[in-house]
């Protein structure tokens, strides 16, 4: 049976490619939770930071905003300035995804980062 020889070899290749595209996202995992990306709200009255695995690493409030009777107005800066970091993040795990995978969609892949997008 020669035509499965030939099919056993190409099987043997996927597996090899395989494993090279599954250690190369644990290497873009461990490079995006080292990348950061800033969002602000407000003019910069809110700045937020988060890293390549949509981890929020810290916030910065400007203290003029800090005023108790403007609670709700900060609450939706931050709200905002979260919600755009969380745009950024993604959008780095995308760019960075296309570059492994050289543009191809591949299922199961995009836009599930680390736990996948609601």
């Amino acid at each position: 049976m020669k035509g499965f020889g030939n099919f056993a070899d190409m099987l043997k290749e996927a597996q090899k490619q395989a494993q090279k595209m599954q250690k190369r996202m644990e290497e873009l995992q461990q490079e995006l939770k080292e990348r950061v990306v800033e969002a602000s709200s407000g003019g910069g009255m809110v700045t937020v930071h988060m890293n390549g695995r949509q981890e929020l690493l810290n916030i910065k409030i400007d203290p003029e905003v800090v005023d108790p009777k403007e609670k709700e107005m900060l609450e939706d800066l931050v709200v905002a300035a979260v919600n755009q970091a969380i745009k950024k993040s993604q959008q780095l795990y995308e760019e960075e995804l296309g570059k492994l995978t050289g543009g191809l969609s591949l299922p199961g892949l995009s836009g599930l980062p680390f736990g996948g997008k609601p």
